[in-house]
């Protein structure tokens, strides 16, 4: 499949089927994940990979009781690295810079999930202490996106997007 063809067919997936995420599958992820860009290549995030059941039950608690996060047979977690991007970014890299490389690595998991006939959701509603509890992890690391993957259980409809006129700025002239 075309890169296009995946980005077109990537649906926000909310039902999973009981089968395992194969370890291949996983890796192939996690991979592309790694090659995000990053501020200064520093790569200030780490990933959880949440399989264990009772895990994923924290999790799903934790993104306000959304049950399919535990339904999921894989969740991982991106965890901005706050300290790690403020020794060479100072104060931005610390507020902004972890945040941005843990979602950009989240952007290519998903799109990498897609690819291998993954389905996956976006999850950023959390409370970030019962993440982090759920994990083990302390600050600094700081949860950004819970994203479950598995084997589809639904086929969703195509939902509608703005139109590019409405979303882009086209500035052609100098002022």
């Amino acid at each position: 499949m075309g890169f296009c063809e995946v980005v077109e067919g990537r649906h926000s997936i909310r039902a999973f089927q009981e089968r395992d995420v194969e370890d291949a599958s996983l890796e192939a992820i996690l991979r592309a994940a790694r090659r995000a860009p990053s501020a200064g290549n520093l790569q200030a995030y780490r990933v959880a990979v949440a399989r264990a059941s009772s895990v994923r039950r924290l999790l799903a608690q934790a993104a306000l009781d959304q049950g399919f996060v535990a339904q999921a047979p894989v969740v991982l977690v991106f965890l901005a690295d706050a300290a790690a991007s403020a020794v060479k970014y100072g104060r931005r890299g610390e507020t902004l810079y972890a945040t941005q490389d843990a979602t950009i690595a989240c952007a290519y998991a998903q799109l990498a999930a897609a690819n291998a006939g993954l389905g996956s959701c976006w999850i950023g509603a959390f409370h970030e202490d019962k993440v982090r509890a759920a994990l083990g992890v302390e600050e600094p690391l700081r949860p950004v996106a819970l994203l479950p993957l598995g084997y589809p259980a639904e086929v969703p409809r195509m939902t509608p997007r703005r139109s590019l006129a409405e979303m882009v700025l086209d500035i052609r002239e100098d002022a």
